[in-house]
């Protein structure tokens, strides 16, 4: 259960970066509007329930994800503490 932890921790990070890019236009890149599109799968259902302006929905699609990673993160310690 380790490792489904740290393969979406890493998803999440990558999505967040490339999301960042995409947004500010770092690193020479155009400013993208579809740059938050891998992040929204990674915080279903979340996203979709607190839905709202677009300040709002900005900090929804980056915080999204981090409650599905600590949703992850308590299942994994649940079932490391059974298997002791």
């Amino acid at each position: 259960m380790k490792w489904v932890f740290r393969i979406f921790t890493l998803a999440y990070v990558i999505a967040l970066g490339l999301f960042l890019v995409g947004t500010f236009g770092w690193v020479g890149q155009e400013p993208d509007p579809l740059a938050g599109v891998f992040l929204i799968p990674l915080g279903l259902p979340w996203n979709h329930f607190f839905e709202g302006d677009d300040t709002f929905g900005f900090f929804v699609t980056l915080l999204a994800p981090a409650i599905n990673l600590g949703i992850l993160w308590l299942v994994a310690d649940l079932v490391d503490s059974r298997e002791e």
